[in-house]
């Protein structure tokens, strides 16, 4: 049984990672019905959080069908850090992630997300301060290094967990890499089997098949699998692949009406959350994968992903239930 403090998250859970704009309430529901052992928010700013900034503060929005959830933030300054677990844990989640690990240069630059990978010292120094902070569980997530010749993961791991951290989700590239070429599970493997390590380690990065999955729990014999990419426009990924490594087998892909409802719901619920202009711009990009695999659809798509009006999108919706009734999803 995996644990986050005293949450108990079965023998392989599977974690919605933190994606900006994209893993807000609206689909960390729709992840949360689609399988999703435990979900995350958008990173947050601490500063932003301090400085009662609209957005930031909106990111805090949590809702009890969602639990276990956990609110991540980012931030350089120990003051903002703490100031900020304490806005955060007015909202009951059931985690605090720190960002250790985003590599856009807009947070790196500030020394904070993957930008902190330069200072091991201070990236200890603030998850101590964190966990002393509160008294709810603090998880990390961070990347293998910042470059290819600074890995020190090993040593990352090690020194978090005896500061308190409770968990550790390990992005498989380093900062230099951003999001390119294949992540490497090696080194999260490495920090699982070191003998001193006793929390769960969680890989991330390139888990976009159910097979990937299986290879991270029993080759590389990981605790959980962090899922981002794979499940934009698909969150039943998470049912996908657990019911891969039940049975070996392919679960079959939702059907047309299926998608549609969940497209609809999604956009419907968007909208009641961030209003009818960003409701409608921020679910865009999910409509490719949610019909992905229907013939001659790219007209349908772009009307979508170029209409600014819910309605107009509904009737889409309404349309292409007409049109494909009878297309089987290839």
């Amino acid at each position: 049984m995996v644990k986050i403090g005293d949450i108990e998250l079965g023998s392989f859970p599977l974690l919605l990672a933190p994606m900006e704009d994209v893993s807000d309430p609206p689909f960390r529901a729709l992840c949360k019905e689609g399988g999703s052992d435990v979900v995350y928010t958008e990173f947050i700013s601490s500063e932003g959080l301090i400085r009662d900034a609209a957005k930031s503060v909106q990111k805090l929005d949590i809702y009890e069908k969602e639990r276990p959830v956990g609110i991540q933030i980012f931030g350089a300054n120990l003051d903002s850090m703490l100031r900020s677990v304490e806005i955060v844990e007015a909202t009951k989640p059931d985690i605090i992630d720190i960002n250790f690990g985003c590599p856009v240069k807009k947070v790196v630059c500030k020394g904070a997300g993957a930008g902190i990978l330069k200072d091991i010292p201070k990236m200890v120094e603030l998850t101590q301060a964190m966990v002393k902070h509160t008294n709810l569980p603090v998880t990390v997530k961070t990347r293998l290094g910042w470059d290819h010749d600074t890995i020190k993961i090993m040593e990352v791991a090690e020194r978090l967990q005896d500061v308190g951290c409770a968990a550790i989700s390990i992005h498989g590239r380093t900062r230099a890499q951003m999001y390119k070429g294949d992540a490497d599970w090696r080194p999260i493997a490495e920090v699982k089997n070191n003998p001193r390590m006793h929390i769960p380690v969680f890989g991330n990065g390139d888990v976009n098949t159910p097979e990937r999955a299986v290879e991270m729990r029993d080759q590389y014999g990981l605790d959980g699998a962090m899922i981002g990419r794979a499940s934009i426009g698909n969150p039943w990924f998470f049912n996908q692949v657990k019911h891969f490594m039940e049975t070996g087998t392919h679960l079959s892909a939702p059907g047309l009406a299926a998608r549609v409802e969940v497209a609809r719901r999604h956009l419907e619920m968007s909208v009641a959350w961030k209003g009818p202009v960003l409701g409608v711009l921020e679910t865009r990009r999910h409509y490719t994968n949610y019909f992905k695999g229907f013939t001659n659809f790219k007209p349908y798509r772009t009307r979508m992903v170029t209409s600014n009006l819910a309605e107009e999108v509904y009737a889409v919706f309404d349309e292409i239930l007409e049109v494909y009734a009878t297309q089987e999803v290839l």
